[in-house]
């Protein structure tokens, strides 16, 4: 007997997320381009549900700012991926896979960690896309990131058109 398939929309369900509205762009560029049949999303800042960035989801990894904290900064940063591409094809059902993810951790030079911080992210890109939502990834430490946030990803998907 064969699973039953689950949307995004129940897996977020079940895990008590609604998307929030996507944050505007913070400056010249726009949130995702659709090329061909990829859908890019630009870097998404840690902003909370009600659009808010969490004083434990500010600063830098290694010194202000706990792993435990990153990786629920990467997550929040995911839920705002979502939501932009949800914004931009209408639903998340259009993804086929997710192809990317790129993370970007605001951290001392120290700071050797950065995987598992980034886990956040793909972890919950997993849970709501289940294995289409396994990735390639690339993880950098940066010294600084807009709005002082602790982490920023981006996202490149695959989607039908």
């Amino acid at each position: 007997m064969t699973e039953p398939q689950h949307s995004a929309a129940d897996r977020l369900a079940a895990l008590g997320i609604t998307l929030p509205t996507p944050t505007p762009p913070l400056a010249n560029y726009v949130p995702t381009v659709l090329s061909g049949s990829l859908l890019f999303v630009s870097g998404q800042l840690c902003f909370d549900l009600e659009g808010k960035i969490q004083p434990a989801h500010k600063g830098k990894l290694g010194r202000d700012v706990s792993n435990e904290n990153g990786m629920a900064a990467a997550k929040f940063c995911a839920i705002n991926v979502l939501a932009q591409a949800q914004a931009a094809l209408g639903r998340l059902d259009r993804i086929i896979r997710c192809v990317r993810l790129g993370g970007f951790i605001n951290a001392t030079p120290d700071f050797d960690v950065l995987a598992p911080v980034m886990n956040g992210a793909s972890d919950f890109m997993v849970a709501v896309l289940g294995d289409k939502g396994r990735h390639a990834r690339s993880t950098i430490g940066v010294a600084q990131l807009p709005a002082d946030c602790a982490v920023e990803v981006e996202a490149v998907f695959e989607v039908a058109i």
